[in-house]
């Protein structure tokens, strides 16, 4: 045995000393290489305890609670006109709804003071109505001494999901924001807030993600995510680097049963303090706006169907007409790539570039068209509110549920060759009238799907194609031909832009047969 173990040694040595004479001196080393680790190493001031920096820090954390009044309207009597009639005359009499009824409801969340004389953040979500029907009566800010004060209203906004309140005090104690750019994934957190309506409670953990986006979508769809436990209450209270600043606000959390399971969101401080700042100011929030619908970004399937590389910007699924984008001259299939040199990824998303854009300004926007590079320029208008964007996309349900009923045009012959296993006709007024797609949208009409092709359970019959890897279709011809045009250039499917309903228009990638 002490045989065998010398000649492995040797080996060894020998290996090792062949290595350091053949490796360059800056030959690259592993990651976890014991001189790397130890320089990366938490350095020695990192705090065995937390408890002095949360006593100095808790006492600008509040708690915040809203008395709302609920109105609903009574269930009609299922029974009225019948010998029991009477006995459920609670319910409403007739075979009618009876009169409202009105009843008390209430919210919990958290917030931080961020001056002495009583500013407050915290986010839009804890001062709503909770439910339908619902008005808020009032806002009460209770400090850790117990004290409760009456806030009011200085500015709201549900894109950022933040809301400034403002009470009548002097001398409170405060914080402030601090630099959210500089966090990074690993650094120390502390979370305080008022889940359950326990009391103050604080937390710990770490930055699990920066820019997290979540998928919501819109501007502010961009994130801190951490460990450290949030839950429901946590709203709107303040989470802090190791330096005492806040560099979050705590929003939401991913759940499957309501409770932590270590995935909280926080609204990042570089996103939130301009914000804050502008309702201090008294002044109103202008967000840029291109007018256009997006269809998501570049993922594997649309990078293979329009031959560019993955995820790297955004698909334009509608252009506004005689909105910002249609004067610029931004097309349907556009892929965005970059906004004023900024690159668009799943990180950092159009809308949130596009955003951060002054209104009036030209915006230069990096394009592919047809998969050859081309710079746009679009005059950036104010983005509307979401009642006006609300109506501009006409509203419906869900682009892409496959419940429902089966809407069909009539059946014609199949296309013959057209690669992607569907049979389609042109869309007529009539036929979009059944359908149920607005009168102003223009394409092919599916009337059948093979079910040995990969659209199969993708589409239907009654989904609208109206263009083929960016370029408009009209006619079945137009579709083989754009089909044979991807197959040629050797691509294995095809991206379509379907609009079904009156719901949003999304790009599906379908696989050529």
């Amino acid at each position: 045995m002490r045989y065998a173990y010398a000649i492995t040694s040797a080996l060894l040595l020998g290996g090792a000393t062949a290595t350091l004479a053949l490796q360059p001196s800056g030959a690259q080393v592993a990651q976890n290489d014991p001189g790397q680790i130890q320089a990366a190493a938490p350095r020695p001031g990192a705090p065995m305890s937390f408890a002095d920096m949360v006593a100095k820090l808790q006492p600008a954390v509040v708690n915040i609670s809203t008395k709302q009044t609920i109105v609903q309207a009574q269930q009609a009597n299922p029974f009225a006109g019948t010998p029991f009639g009477d006995l459920f005359g609670g319910m409403g009499g007739g075979g009618q709804g009876g009169a409202p009824v009105k009843r008390e409801g209430a919210s919990l969340g958290s917030g931080f003071l961020i001056s002495p004389d009583g500013y407050v953040v915290t986010n839009a979500h804890v001062i709503r109505p909770g439910a339908k029907g619902a008005t808020v009566n009032s806002i009460t800010v209770t400090l850790t001494n117990k004290k409760e004060y009456v806030a009011r209203v200085i500015g709201q906004d549900q894109d950022s999901d933040l809301a400034l309140l403002k009470i009548d005090a002097a001398n409170l104690p405060f914080v402030r924001f601090g630099d959210s750019s500089r966090a990074r994934v690993g650094d120390w957190v502390l979370a305080i807030g008022e889940p359950f309506g326990l009391g103050g409670t604080v937390t710990a953990g770490i930055i699990s993600a920066i820019n997290r986006v979540t998928g919501q979508g819109g501007a502010y769809d961009r994130f801190i995510q951490t460990d450290a436990s949030i839950n429901q209450g946590n709203s709107g209270g303040p989470m802090f680097d190791l330096n005492g600043n806040v560099i979050g606000i705590n929003s939401q959390i991913f759940s499957q049963s309501g409770g932590n399971i270590g995935i909280g969101f926080a609204i990042p401080a570089e996103q939130a303090k301009p914000i804050i700042e502008t309702f201090m100011k008294g002044g109103s929030l202008k967000r840029g706006y291109l007018g256009v619908g997006l269809g998501g970004p570049v993922d594997d399937d649309a990078a293979a169907a329009l031959g560019i590389p993955k995820n790297q910007g955004e698909l334009i699924a509608r252009v506004e007409p005689n909105g910002p984008a249609a004067k610029g001259g931004l097309k349907l299939g556009d892929v965005v790539t970059k906004v004023n040199g900024q690159p668009v990824s799943p990180d950092q998303t159009l809308s949130y570039l596009v955003s951060r854009v002054t209104p009036g300004q030209t915006a230069r926007l990096d394009v592919l068209r047809g998969g050859r590079p081309q710079v746009v320029n679009v005059t950036v208008a104010e983005r509307p509110t979401n009642e006006a964007l609300q109506a501009l996309a006409g509203g419906g349900d869900d682009a892409f549920s496959t419940d429902g009923d089966d809407d069909t045009p009539g059946t014609v012959a199949p296309a013959a060759g057209n690669g992607i296993g569907m049979t389609v006709q042109p869309l007529t007024p009539a036929i979009a009238r059944s359908i149920g797609v607005d009168a102003t949208v223009q394409g092919l009409v599916i009337a059948q799907v093979d079910a040995s092709s990969d659209a199969y359970g993708k589409l239907k019959r009654g989904d609208v194609i109206s263009a083929v890897n960016g370029a408009p279709v009209r006619t079945a011809a137009e579709l083989s031909a754009a089909v044979t045009q991807a197959k040629a250039a050797g691509r294995p499917q095809v991206l379509l832009l379907i609009q079904r309903g009156r719901g949003a228009a999304a790009f599906i990638a379908v696989k050529i047969k």
